[in-house]
């Protein structure tokens, strides 16, 4: 355990996202770290999003801004009121919807220093970077890959830091009621059920799963692939299914709070992500003993131990991500191998204790100068 700051510390986490999906978990966790080593917390978020009622449900004190973007100028003016109210040590922010133009640009102005998470791996413009992470004293890169994207951006290493996304292994339900699980989803027992959790955009790459389920059918008929998510691509999605016919093998779940709950009756994660910043999918199917089939992205890489804990195939290759499916359903042994190691390494690499020490350590080092 690292020492705690002399004074409690209070740190103030703007999280302005409306769905509950791995980054909002994340910033959960970390709260709930955060309090079990005895800093205190504030959540600042709108009050229609998921997050304001698990954190509520959590005991978490909030405090409700509406914000409509990263123009929102009342959302900037609002932000800087309450931070100069409350008088935290430090103002986390989680997500940049508008946190980090105009929410950015205020938090300097209250003199409370201001740290920014950066969750994602596109790339932007040198100019648009300089001024959007000006303000904050730390940029936090949930990843290796993200970082090495900032620091190509531009941003001089002294402002980063690498403070990996992590699993609470506890959250994970390693025994669950698979019976209950199967019945709930129509699951037969002879059923190999593959999954893929991610929001329904283009990026996510469910295309190129639903590419290879005609022939991997063929030669696998008892194969059911469930689909955990919502987003913007879900109507395309179900219409490729249809002119596909994999309606019979294809299973759009919806998007699940309680996916913890069951994730560990799952036989295969498959994640066929573009572009990836890490994937908090990726380690919870790890954290549940799941072996991951992933695109070979950067950050996938960092998720999955290839012929460890899991197989990356090359981007796009929709010929060899079929093949690997078709390993994996075959090789009960080396799933089990798989899962187990994932597990453990999960275990010693992605541990709750160690990131919300880091963030600690971080918080520290602003407040100190």
């Amino acid at each position: 355990m690292l020492p705690l700051h002399e004074d409690p510390m209070k740190i103030v986490h703007v999280e302005t996202g409306r769905h509950f999906y791995g980054g909002a978990q994340q910033v959960i966790w970390l709260i709930k770290g955060l309090t079990g080593r005895g800093v205190e917390n504030m959540l600042v978020c709108p009050a229609d999003s998921d997050i304001d009622r698990v954190a509520r449900d959590a005991a978490i004190p909030v405090r409700n801004l509406r914000c409509s973007g990263d123009l929102d100028f009342r959302f900037a003016w609002r932000l800087g009121k309450l931070v100069a109210r409350e008088k935290p040590d430090v103002v986390h922010c989680h997500s940049r919807r508008g946190a980090d133009f105009l929410g950015g640009q205020t938090l300097a102005l209250t003199g409370v220093p201001a740290v920014l998470s950066r969750r994602v791996d596109h790339t932007e413009s040198r100019l648009l970077a300089r001024w959007r992470y000006r303000p904050f004293r730390k940029v936090i890169a949930i990843s290796g890959h993200i970082a090495t994207v900032l620091e190509d951006g531009g941003m001089h290493p002294d402002r980063l830091a690498t403070i990996r996304s992590a699993v609470d292994l506890d959250s994970i339900n390693t025994l669950p009621d698979c019976a209950a699980f199967r019945n709930q989803f129509k699951i037969d027992d002879d059923d190999f059920v593959i999954a893929m959790v991610a929001q329904f955009i283009p990026r996510k790459g469910h295309r190129y799963l639903f590419d290879v389920i005609p022939n991997l059918r063929d030669s696998h008929p008892n194969i059911r692939v469930l689909l955990f998510g919502s987003g913007p691509q879900e109507a395309e999605l179900h219409a490729l299914a249809t002119r596909l016919n994999l309606h019979g093998t294809v299973q759009f779940a919806g998007f699940r709070e309680n996916l913890d709950d069951f994730l560990a009756c799952i036989d295969l994660l498959v994640h066929p992500a573009t572009q990836e910043g890490l994937g908090v999918a990726m380690l919870k199917a790890a954290a549940a003993g799941v072996p991951v089939l992933a695109f070979d992205t950067a950050g996938s890489r960092e998720a999955v131990a290839h012929g460890k804990t899991g197989v990356l195939v090359p981007c796009e290759d929709v010929a060899t991500l079929q093949k690997a499916i078709a390993v994996l359903i075959d090789e009960p042994g080396m799933r089990h191998e798989f899962g187990a190691a994932g597990r453990q390494r999960m275990q010693d690499e992605f541990s709750m204790d160690t990131m919300v020490g880091r963030h600690i350590k971080l918080y520290e080092s602003v407040i100190n100068g």
